[in-house]
């Protein structure tokens, strides 16, 4: 099942998708799974990642909230999107920037992932 498909069948888009918005939905989708994953994953490394772990879950949380809330199509609400588009793309980079710091491959994975989604979420509030 895709995402992009679902968003396209809401009776308001009627065909006329906003193809980054829909691509910064599946996008934060992802982060959220990878961000909480990576989470628990530095939890179970050696040494001190409290802080890593925190902003791995805070960006999961935001990019569920921003995946939820972007793919609503009903009605319009353009000053939330776009601000939880920008809150999801600064957490994002902020994740990524923390994830960077430790060689893992988990950590490699979610500070690629954080820095798509981020660049997914800018594009996308230019569409707006």
């Amino acid at each position: 099942m895709s995402i992009k498909e679902m968003i396209n069948e809401h009776p308001d888009v009627a065909g006329h998708m906003n193809e980054p918005l829909a691509e910064a939905v599946k996008h934060a989708m992802y982060c959220a799974a990878i961000c909480n994953s990576c989470a628990d994953a530095c939890g179970a490394e050696d040494g001190d990642r409290r802080d890593c772990i925190r902003s791995c879950m805070d960006c999961s949380d935001i990019c569920t909230a921003t995946y939820r809330v972007a793919s609503r199509r009903t009605g319009r609400n353009v000053i939330v999107l776009r601000n939880m588009l920008e809150v999801c793309a600064s957490t994002c980079e902020a994740c990524a920037e923390h994830c960077a710091m430790h060689d893992d491959a988990h950590c490699k994975r979610c500070e690629k992932m954080c820095r798509e989604c981020a660049a997914d979420c800018r594009k996308a509030i230019q569409t707006l």
